[in-house]
């Protein structure tokens, strides 16, 4: 993989869960996110953005009154190979570092960002999860 792609194949699930964030001011945050996940929406209308990341929604909802950003909402972590490189794209793409990478235990890494829309987005590498046949 390329230092700007992403591997969008760690996301198949047999059920697609959905992710959504708040307060992405619709254009900029379909902008961003089109950028850091590599991919265009297959959704993208005023109300609602979609993207269909290996099977999951992640939703961008324009609507600031829906949710309280950051925090006080879903955290959605994207699977990256290298967490130290994940976190230093989000960087280098206008995100604000939230934490650093951690080691959390068995070789699991994570880290946090803020995204320009202030909302949680974190980056995990995980040395455990394979999908089936890899």
């Amino acid at each position: 993989m390329r230092p700007n792609e992403t591997d969008t194949r760690q996301f198949k699930l047999p059920r697609p869960p959905h992710s959504h964030l708040s307060r992405s001011r619709s254009r900029q945050g379909k902008l961003w996110y089109s950028k850091v996940l590599g991919i265009e929406p297959y959704f993208d209308q005023p109300f609602y953005v979609g993207f269909n990341v290996g099977g999951y929604e992640l939703g961008l909802d324009p609507d600031p009154s829906s949710k309280l950003p950051g925090s006080g909402g879903v955290v959605v972590y994207w699977g990256v190979s290298d967490a130290d490189a994940g976190l230093k794209r989000l960087i280098s793409l206008g995100a604000t570092e939230r934490t650093n990478v951690q080691d959390v235990g068995e070789g699991i890494r994570i880290a946090t960002v803020l995204d320009p829309f202030d909302n949680v987005f974190g980056v995990i590498e995980n040395p455990h999860f394979k999908l089936p046949g890899e």
